[in-house]
């Protein structure tokens, strides 16, 4: 198996850049709204002329069905013919002119105040419209050139690129999923994993650069998913299908409380996949068809809630497999179909408390298996199916609450 994938050669800037078309960022709703036609259209106004003449005239309706309703109301008072006008009158009169003509100067100032409002909020929103375009242009530019550096044959142009993806990622939350995506697609990507005997200096060291590229992203997606992340990534999906991992992943300690993280169909084929301490809750966790060649898979001390593993199909080789002192409070574990055929699986002072634990049609032929310490606290641990359990082999009890053992024969 591993001479098989080591045949595959390191691949070249095009099958990066035709790879990177499925991840490529699209404009989102809002940016699509930030360049609709009708913000940027400016703002529209009745000319001054016609809204003052609107405005008065709406005025005098006002103030002429008001006097009217409080005429039918209160009834009209009888009027008394003045043959002259007196002083007292006259100044009535002014006082009168004088309201009209205050009232029609406050209508004008209220027209031109709201005028002027109107302006500057459109105004603002056409700035603030710029300045997102500006900014989801520089986004889209910085994305270019990170996957861009992420195609060249240096691996130090490459570890920038990857650093400035994951610096994009975290100033970008509209595109850090799209960020997130490049990153994992990169580290699917098939690769030479061990040079030719008679292969050059050079060349030996040309790959040993390329793995510590995809030792980088595996460290900062780890640094990420941890709780004192500056600028944490928990949430989002990540999808390593089909992956070959010859490289430690730093993993331990890891948030996930949401979203999904696939290992499906991946080879672990060296180094150490740690897990350690890591929190589960919410999210779903597929390993299903995966091969545990060399290395270890540690989900030591790791804490499942409410969510789902899938180790359907998985295929246990070589290597450890450890769920060491993991509590599996709520969650369910999928075992279906596993193969533990010559690696060492580790279920020591592991506690079943709630959820469930499926080993149906599971085959234990040539592994190490022990559940030493391993407590059953009302979990169900389905053993009844699998193939090859040796009860007092693997260090369980002769009977525990949700504990089902195979039938004996």
């Amino acid at each position: 198996m591993i001479s098989a994938v080591a045949s595959v050669e390191i691949p070249q800037d095009t099958s990066w850049t035709a790879k990177l078309r499925q991840v490529e960022p699209k404009s989102s709703a809002s940016d699509r709204r930030e360049n609709s036609p009708s913000e940027m259209s400016g703002v529209r106004l009745t000319p001054i002329g016609a809204a003052l003449a609107i405005a008065l005239l709406l005025a005098v309706v006002g103030v002429a069905g008001l006097v009217t309703a409080l005429l039918i109301a209160w009834g009209a008072p009888a009027m008394e013919s003045v043959p002259t006008l007196s002083l007292a009158s006259l100044l009535d009169m002014i006082k009168i002119s004088g309201g009209a003509v205050a009232g029609v100067g406050g209508v004008i100032a209220l027209v031109v105040a709201y005028r002027r409002q109107r302006v500057l909020e459109t105004t603002s929103a056409l700035e603030h419209s710029k300045e997102a375009r500006e900014r989801t242009r520089v986004f889209n530019e910085r994305f270019a050139t990170a996957c861009g550096q992420l195609g060249e044959d240096s691996a130090a142009v490459r570890l920038a690129g990857v650093h400035a993806l994951a610096g994009l990622a975290d100033d970008w939350s509209a595109g850090r999923q799209t960020c997130i995506d490049v990153l994992c697609a990169y580290l699917r990507m098939p690769y030479e994993i061990n040079a030719e005997p008679d292969a050059s200096v050079n060349h030996r060291l040309h790959l040993q650069s390329m793995r510590e590229v995809r030792r980088t992203i595996w460290r900062i997606i780890g640094a990420h998913l941890r709780l004192d992340a500056t600028q944490p990534w928990n949430g989002h999906n990540f999808d390593f299908t089909g992956a070959v991992i010859d490289c430690d992943v730093p993993l331990y300690g890891a948030r996930l409380s949401a979203g999904k993280m696939t290992f499906n169909g991946c080879q672990i084929v060296r180094g150490n996949v740690w897990f350690h301490n890591a929190e589960f809750s919410g999210c779903e966790v597929i390993l299903s068809n995966m091969e545990l060649i060399g290395g270890e898979l540690s989900f030591q001390g790791a804490t499942f809630s409410n969510n789902v593993i899938w180790l359907v199909g998985a295929k246990l080789r070589g290597g450890e497999l450890s769920f060491g002192h993991t509590i599996f409070d709520g969650a369910e574990v999928w075992f279906h179909n596993a193969q533990f055929s010559g690696s060492k699986a580790w279920f020591d002072h592991a506690r079943f408390v709630k959820g469930k634990a499926y080993f149906g049609s599971a085959t234990f032929d040539g592994s190490e298996v022990t559940f030493e310490g391993a407590s059953f606290e009302g979990g169900e641990v389905d053993l009844r199916a699998a193939s090859g359990v040796k009860t007092a082999l693997f260090g369980l009890p002769a009977a525990a609450p949700g504990l089902i053992l195979p039938p004996r024969k």
